[in-house]
């Protein structure tokens, strides 16, 4: 192991509270644009949360989010293996759109290509439809742009980018912000696949930059290649979360765990913390990463998921209910905390005796 190697997100070169600062850097304009349309089409939520939404009248929202892939394509582009990361490219998507409640319909992609291989778009293309698939819903179009100029990968001609932009639709009367939560509530997580599609930055400088892990042999405790292991695609929601909505669950929240890990949950619209207190061990890829980049634990949960991919804040009375749900469409499923009376929107994780508050994790 490299003594010199970085054992947080900002040394291996994503510096997130830059980005979080350049968010608020930029809203006064962004806000702006809320003006333009006071009435019909006008902006029904804030910017931060997890989607927004459009007011469309007769009671009808269009909840919209964007979102990209990262740097798990450089894995992709390792291993010559393109089918997938399209699948993550809708899941970073639809499960966004989810946690409004809506009910995600379509997503456009934009895919920057250094060279227009007809093949090589095709594979593409493949991980798209399977995602699709997933999701339940439809891809009426997209861009293919061919920027040579621009864009460079880890293999010549092989250099992409993709972004998607997804829609779904949600009564305004219903849209969930968390603003209903109450101490007590429940909090359901769902299992990830894996590492899904935050974080690979610092994962690729620890495995392979400063641990030179080859990509196609199993590491550490998987049974797998860690190539296979890093590129399993994002865990898709939708279809359980939805039949949870329609069967009218008490649902008061829903998170999308992502960057920022389980600090996601301080999103809500409530002067509420949250007590996470039964988490299940998180899958062996992300005890590699810690183990091999000496990375402490308020750094793991702050840049990982660690095993928990969506979280469904409810009613203790539907917890039940919801598990059950999650596991009819082999999602794991079980209650790993609840919501607790704070002020500062504290998300305090027990068994790791770590704090979060104001966006990171700390030390108890």
């Amino acid at each position: 192991m490299n003594d010199d190697q970085p054992t947080s997100y900002k040394q291996s070169g994503v510096d997130a509270e830059a980005a979080s600062r350049t968010v608020k850097d930029i809203s006064y304009y962004i806000r702006k644009t809320f003006e333009l349309r006071p009435m019909l089409g006008k902006t029904v939520l804030d910017i931060g949360y997890f989607a927004n939404v459009i007011d469309l009248g007769n009671n009808l929202g269009l909840a919209i989010s964007t979102d990209g892939v990262g740097t798990k394509i450089l894995i992709a582009q390792a291993m010559e293996k393109y089918d997938t990361v399209g699948i993550d490219c809708v899941a970073m998507n639809v499960n966004d759109v989810l946690c409004v409640g809506a009910e995600p319909l379509s997503l456009v992609d934009y895919i920057a290509v250094e060279i227009a291989d007809p093949a090589f778009i095709t594979e593409l293309i493949k991980g798209f439809y399977a995602g699709a698939v997933q999701a339940n819903i439809t891809i009426p179009g997209g861009e293919i742009a061919q920027v040579k100029e621009l864009i460079h990968g880890s293999r010549d001609g092989k250099a992409f980018d993709l972004v998607g932009t997804c829609v779904g639709t949600v009564p305004l009367n219903r849209v969930l912000t968390g603003r209903d939560v109450r101490p007590g509530d429940v909090v359901v997580g769902m299992r990830s696949s894996g590492v899904h599609s935050n974080g690979f930055t610092l994962a690729r400088r620890v495995l392979l930059q400063n641990n030179s892990f080859s990509l196609h042999e199993p590491a550490g405790k998987l049974e797998r290649p860690l190539g296979e292991e890093l590129l399993e695609p994002t865990m898709i929601y939708v279809k359980p979360v939805i039949e949870m909505l329609n069967q009218k669950l008490d649902i008061k929240a829903l998170a999308h765990i992502t960057g920022d890990g389980l600090m996601n949950l301080a999103r809500v619209d409530a002067e509420i913390g949250f007590c996470i207190d039964q988490l299940p061990p998180p899958q062996p890829i992300f005890d590699l990463i810690q183990t091999a980049g000496d990375i402490a634990d308020q750094e793991m949960y702050y840049v990982f998921n660690m095993g928990i991919g969506f979280c469904i804040v409810l009613d203790a009375a539907d917890a039940d209910k919801a598990i059950e749900i999650s596991q009819k469409y082999n999602i794991p499923a079980s209650i790993i905390g609840q919501a607790t009376e704070d002020a500062q929107k504290k998300v305090v994780l027990p068994q790791k005796t770590l704090i979060g508050v104001d966006g990171r994790f700390f030390k108890s």
